[in-house]
């Protein structure tokens, strides 16, 4: 845009974001190490190497334009850093208040409906729109009522309770819609349990599923370091706006559209979605009774439509001098991944606490499963530490991958060549489990055909236990040390446990040392290079170009043509998802994609992942 102003004879600079705009880059980092102490490093390392083109543009930018912040890449995952750093809550401009509220371009902005800010995912094209001042307009929506009463049992966590409503909305129809969660069950929801649940709008089709502003508002404040002043002037406002909510029963409940849906915490019970869909809610006990069923359902979202003298299908292999063999269900990969989940301090705990029961009894992970933890924030390593739990994570093969989306988004990385060969050469249906919110067909690794959404615990529980195909209440998960057998009751941690530990170890310092050193950069981030021109010095690239349409439109408007015999396009069928087609992830070296990449001089180690190659629009085009 500024090229072309400066092309018509305008001032450039008037091109600039009039209102803040946050940037965090988040989605560029991949799996490609695992299993390792170094891996987040080497993670980086090729992070920066493959995105190097992208990145130097982005710090350009940085420099160039006026009311605009970077957050690094290895720094977090956007929903996580807005939670805990960059939400205000409250704006003051000059003694001014006003509500704080976000439009971003990722669909799990929603995820700071949990904080009590109003927040969605829009397209890039709005979001440029309101960086530039214009409005953004929108039907007044219906916003549905969601009553939540009790509290969770010991057993069930935030993970359980979101894709119990998932499932729950999906069913009722939410699409286009505002969900407001009320009730006295909120009062026994942490912060971080609501923006788990804020953050799958986008899963159970809503536009927002939104908490109003309590107590548990300014304690969260408070615990991710926001100065103590902020948090003052902000209860302040919301208590004299009548935005504050109290649950004393001296509040009226808001008059909601149409039936209002209610939900009892305590019948909340351990579950998982998938094998395809974020909605596919399976309980715990009925998982492996469910996976079987879809193994010979016909081919749909529940099934994969194996001929039954198919079912006992088995890919023997080597890994590391040592023989294997993968069966229709065995995880290859486990993945503690995803803002949805790891911006949860208790359900991450959870998950370090289960390790430690495991490793204790002396139980282990085989080798040839990629583990991965990416949490959002460097916060949760500092609990993980000075709690100790996250060594037992570590001896677990959940070593720190980076600080990004990654699992999540498809940038799972490759899985070792033993592995793919035996799910190739015996068509054997693998299967994922990791703590994000999709699991579409292929969205993972292309070679994984089963994908579910589990808690940071359940992924390590399906970790230790190889596969998908287990009942957990009458099946053990191994042999432990004293070789007596070892269920998952044995090693579950206890509800109280686990937040005495997040209670101690989940400190406000943590947040405010974490976020003092991101404000500053990162030492990679910091060491590149540009210039601080007005202007962007195009240089030929695969990832990024000065697009054709800014190079050739002029100050009279064209005059419209008419549309005459305009046919469609394209029709899809039910519950055709951007994933299908915009795809995010890994770019195979078969693929029209990859051959087009290759063709272009491009080696297979450079392909990237499609979203990292959505910035250029002929290159983004051809590739889907």
């Amino acid at each position: 845009m500024r090229d072309a102003v400066k092309r018509l004879g305008g001032d450039p600079d008037k091109i600039n974001p009039v209102c803040p705009v946050d940037l965090v880059i988040d989605h560029s980092v991949a799996v490609d190490q695992a299993r390792t102490p170094d891996a987040r490093e080497k993670n980086e390392e090729l992070e920066y190497h493959r995105n190097f083109e992208r990145f130097q543009f982005l710090k350009w930018g940085q420099n160039a334009f006026n009311n605009f912040l970077i957050v690094p890449p290895d720094s977090g995952i956007v929903h996580q850093v807005n939670l805990e750093y960059l939400a205000r809550v409250v704006f003051n401009r000059g003694g001014l208040l006003y509500p704080d509220s976000v439009v971003g371009t990722d669909s799990h902005t929603t995820m700071i409906n949990g904080l009590g800010v109003v927040g969605w995912g829009v397209g890039g094209i709005e979001a440029e729109s309101v960086m530039l001042g214009e409005a953004i307009s929108m039907v007044l929506p219906q916003v549905v009522g969601f009553r939540l009463t009790g509290k969770l049992s010991e057993v069930a966590t935030a993970t359980d309770l979101v894709l119990t409503v998932t499932k729950m909305l999906r069913k009722r129809g939410v699409v286009g819609k505002f969900v407001e969660f009320f009730g006295p069950g909120c009062e026994h929801l942490s912060l971080s349990d609501r923006a788990t649940v804020a953050n799958m709008a986008p899963e159970y089709g809503a536009t927002m599923g939104y908490f109003p502003m309590d107590e548990q508002t300014i304690k969260y404040l408070r615990l991710t370091g926001r100065p103590e002043e902020n948090v003052k002037y902000i209860e302040a406002y919301l208590r004299a706006q009548g935005l504050f909510r109290v649950y004393d029963g001296s509040q009226p409940d808001a008059n909601y559209t149409g039936e209002i849906l209610e939900l009892d915490l305590g019948s909340v019970q351990p579950c998982l979605a998938g094998p395809k869909r974020p909605h596919d809610h399976v309980l715990l006990s009925e998982m492996q009774q469910d996976w079987n069923s879809c193994l010979t359902n016909k081919v749909g979202f529940k099934g994969f439509g194996l001929p039954t003298d198919k079912v006992g299908a088995k890919g023997e292999f080597t890994y590391k001098g040592e023989k294997h063999a993968l069966n229709h269900g065995s995880v290859v990969i486990a993945a503690i991944t995803s803002c949805t989940n790891t911006s949860n301090p208790e359900g991450m705990i959870a998950a370090g606490i289960l390790a430690r029961n495991a490793v204790k009894k002396g139980l282990s992970v085989k080798p040839y499963i990629k583990t991965s933890l990416s949490p959002g924030s460097e916060v949760a390593q500092r609990y993980f530490k000075e709690s100790g739990v996250g060594e037992y994570l570590e001896k677990l093969g959940f070593y720190i991958a980076g600080y990004g989306c990654m699992t999540c988004i498809g940038n799972s990385g490759e899985l070792s060549d033993e592995v793919a060969n035996a799910i190739t050469k015996n068509d054997i249906i693998a299967a994922a489990v990791l703590s994000g919110n999709r699991n579409f067909e292929a969205r993972i690794h292309p070679l994984v055909r089963a994908s579910y959404l589990a808690s940071p615990a359940l992924v390590v529980s399906y970790a230790l236990a190889g596969t998908v195909n287990k009942n957990f209440e009458t099946e053990p998960l191994g042999k432990g040390a004293d070789g007596k057998d070892v269920f998952l009751r044995d090693i579950w941690p206890s509800k109280q446990e686990i937040l005495d530990t997040t209670s101690k170890y989940v400190k406000a310092e943590y947040f405010k040392d974490v976020y003092d050193r991101i404000s500053k950069g990162t030492s990679r981030w910091n060491a590149l290079t540009t210039t601080n021109d007005k202007i962007y010095s195009w240089t030929p690239s695969t990832y990024i170009h000065n697009p054709p349409f800014f190079t050739t439109f002029e100050k009279a408007l064209p005059k419209t043509k008419k549309i005459e015999n305009a046919y469609v396009l394209c029709s899809f069928g039910d519950f055709i998802t951007t994933d299908h087609i915009s795809p995010a992830g890994k770019i195979t070296k078969n693929s029209p994609a990859g051959r087009y990449l290759i063709a272009k001089g491009v080696e297979e180690k450079d392909f990237n992942t499609f979203g990292s190659r959505r910035g250029r629009d002929l290159t983004y085009v051809l590739l889907i």
